[in-house]
């Protein structure tokens, strides 16, 4: 036996091992992560929180719960009430296939427009630590910039996506049990094809825009920026380290400048582990034969709950590093939220007000 057939056969029995499992696991990932961007929405939506690296997670966010709203169903029926890898004319019927089709296509709009908000994010955030800005009328208009921007990533990733709906169709066939032919039809995807060499030049042209503009470009774009952004925080610090007279309050500033960086810095990198392996595999699909029944496929539960926990943690990166982020959700949700506000008072988390928040070094800007 090759050394090829036992990694195909070893993913198969995992495949196979997990898919028993998935639908239930992603179902609590989708519900915790519907539950938790829906936090992120309404906290970063506030008026003390509005700046243009807020605006962006919440775009982010709404794109999140968009995908995890999509796949509840999904997983509800294709692995929880139907956990069999068979057909069936219950499973595959024309009604819950065309929901299939219509969930691939969303989740590939959605996923497009979460990684090039996560370039975005990586952008923003190295233009404004490159060039801060003390003027309201500045941040205002960044603002305003940030909302286009934002809007036009979702219309180009709806438009961008055009090919990929077009790819994707269904096809019937009558339904055997045990071998025996009955009076049924199933509806099942068309295959693809793949590698091979009768592969649809339209399926094989969307394959590699997909991976391309979808996957790589943005990965590379993150990874770029991602280090500028890195340089340029550390530069900024070092500079105000050894040419101001460093208070406590000053001391307090730079630290959570610091970590809300930080913060989008792990944003950044959670999207790279999750997004670049899936366009590395998308192109080898499509170069080797084989490659996509016997790989990609095996794996795609995995990729999916991989994406899934990237969508719903970061409540968790926000919570955990940003003192203003924690404050605006306790006043919001907490139930006891005026003898926390005095907690975190005592403790000297509480925010200035807003006048003395727009005098410090772009303070409300430069905090989640």
């Amino acid at each position: 036996m090759s050394n090829e057939t036992v990694v195909n056969e070893d993913l198969r029995s995992f495949s196979e091992w997990y898919a028993r499992y998935h639908g239930y696991v992603s179902l609590c990932v989708c519900v915790g992560g519907i539950v938790t961007n829906t936090f992120n929405v309404t906290v970063l939506t506030r008026r003390n929180m509005r700046t243009p690296v807020n605006q962006i997670l919440t775009g982010l966010a709404v794109s999140d719960i968009i995908t995890m709203l999509s796949y509840v169903p999904f997983a509800v029926h294709f692995y929880c009430v139907h956990p069999v890898n068979s057909a069936s004319p219950e499973k595959n019927s024309r009604g819950w296939m065309r929901f299939l089709l219509f969930h691939i296509n969303l989740t590939t709009v959605t996923h497009t427009i979460s990684i090039w908000l996560c370039v975005l994010l990586a952008i923003v955030r190295y233009l404004h630590i490159r060039s801060p800005t003390r003027a309201s009328s500045v941040r205002l208009r960044r603002i305003t910039q940030s909302r286009y921007l934002i809007f036009g990533t979702y219309l180009l990733s709806i438009l961008v996506m055009i090919p990929n709906y077009l790819t994707n169709e269904l096809k019937s066939q009558a339904w055997s049990d045990d071998g025996a032919r009955v009076n049924e039809t199933i509806y099942v995807l068309e295959n693809l094809r793949l590698g091979s060499n009768d592969t649809n030049p339209l399926v094989l042209a969307n394959v590699w825009m997909y991976a391309i503009l979808a996957k790589l470009i943005p990965c590379f774009l993150i990874s770029v920026f991602g280090a500028l952004l890195l340089y340029q925080m550390r530069a900024k610090i070092k500079q105000r380290k050894d040419f101001l007279k460093v208070s406590a309050s000053n001391n307090h500033k730079l630290h959570e400048h610091s970590r809300t960086t930080k913060m989008l810095m792990t944003v950044i990198v959670l999207f790279l582990i999750t997004e670049l392996p899936q366009g590395v595999l998308i192109i080898l699909s499509a170069c080797k034969a084989g490659f996509f029944l016997k790989v990609y496929m095996p794996l795609g539960d995995l990729m999916d709950i991989c994406a899934l926990v990237n969508n719903a943690v970061n409540f968790i990166l926000y919570c955990s590093m940003s003192a203003k982020f924690r404050q605006t959700f306790l006043k919001l949700y907490c139930s006891c939220s005026r003898e926390c506000h005095q907690d975190l008072e005592e403790n000297g988390y509480v925010l200035r007000d807003k006048a003395d928040s727009f005098s410090n070094n772009n303070e409300m800007e430069n905090a989640l």
